[in-house]
This record gives C-alpha cells, sequence and structure tokens, in this order.
C-alpha cells in the first residue's frame, strides 16, 4: 500500500457493519469502500480463523487490499453459544429466541467479539485485529438503533443502555468491531 493512499475495500454484505467500519476508520484517514459479495465462511469455532480464510478467499476474486470483519456473541450461560454461528443463529431463531433461552437466567454475561483481517498482497501474511465489548444480555429487546444484538447487548462500560439505545457514535466507543477497527487504523498509519 503505498504511503500517500490509504484507501481500501471492505468485504461485506451488511450495510450497518460497512458504515460502522468506513466511520471508525475515517478517524485515522483511511477512505473504505465497500465490495457487496458474499463472503466464503468457512465452519469454524474460531473467529480468527473464519475471518483469516474469508480475507484470503475475497482477494482472490477481489483483489487486495482488503479487509473483511468477523463477530460473535458469546454468551456465559449458554457456553458460549452462539460464538462464531451469531449470524446464523440470528437469522434463524432471532432475538426473541435468543431471550427465550435466557429466560430465569441468572448469569447474562457475555461478550462480543471482533476479528478484522486486513490482507495486503499476496505475498504478505493476513494480518488480524481483535476487539472484545464485555457486558450483559438485557431481559427485553431496548432500543431501534444498531444492528444485529444490538438490542439486547449491555455493554459494561456504558450507562446501562443497549447498543441498541446508543448512537452510532456512543456506540462506536464501546463496541468490538470498533476495537478491532481502532487497533487495525492505529497500526496500518503506523506502519504504512
Amino acid at each position: 500500500m503505498s504511503q500517500n493512499v490509504k484507501t481500501l475495500k471492505m468485504v461485506t454484505t451488511n450495510q450497518n457493519k460497512f458504515l460502522e467500519a468506513k466511520t471508525i476508520l475515517a478517524e485515522f484517514s483511511i477512505n473504505l469502500t465497500q465490495v457487496e459479495e458474499e463472503r466464503v465462511e468457512i465452519q469454524a469455532d474460531d473467529l480468527e480463523e473464519v475471518a483469516k480464510s474469508s480475507a484470503e478467499a475475497a482477494a482472490c476474486r477481489v483483489g487486495a487490499p482488503l479487509i473483511v470483519e468477523d463477530a460473535g456473541l458469546f454468551i456465559q450461560h449458554l457456553n458460549g453459544f452462539p460464538g462464531p454461528y451469531s449470524s446464523y443463529v440470528l437469522r434463524k431463531i432471532g432475538l426473541d429466541g435468543i431471550l427465550k433461552l435466557m429466560e430465569g437466567a441468572q448469569d447474562r454475561q457475555a461478550l462480543f467479539e471482533s476479528v478484522v483481517a486486513f490482507w495486503e498482497a499476496s505475498e504478505s501474511p493476513v494480518m488480524v485485529f481483535m476487539g472484545i465489548a464485555e457486558g450483559t444480555i438485557s431481559c427485553q429487546k431496548r432500543g431501534e438503533g444498531g444492528f444485529g444484538y444490538d438490542p439486547i447487548f449491555i455493554p459494561s462500560e456504558g450507562d446501562g443502555r443497549t447498543f441498541g439505545e446508543m448512537s452510532p457514535l456512543e456506540k462506536g466507543r464501546f463496541s468490538h468491531r470498533g476495537r478491532a477497527l481502532r487497533k487495525f487504523g492505529r497500526w496500518l498509519t503506523q506502519t504504512r
């Protein structure tokens, strides 16, 4: 990547995820463009493995430099479920299904994990950057903002609101994705 050019692609069909990433990476003068293409996603219990594999597959189709991001919600009461299968579980049982599984649970601890995988060129390794947000699962959906699990996740560092009750800028300060993207942004601007 040239010293003057800080433009790269993000492979995702999720417009909300792209806009969140674009806003955060703009803090580092990185221009992000979206490639709306379904990612090839292996089934694995490790988010890093999934993100790296997706980045390698995407680079073959759309070229580099690019990033992909994979995230998972790990709920302690459910032994880490849905974890790397969060997107699938959300499509199949939704937030109401997760809340049903959590009925009566005293332990509502959870964490969001995000892995950003960056591929610059075929001769370079895929670089990964992880971010974590600890919190709890609410007893009901709260808020109309955000996407995915945002209406049921209360970050520990916040003020008791769910991500769904926060503005995108507020969420970006606490979110797993914001943390992973900022690690990546700092690394990219310091090494390029």
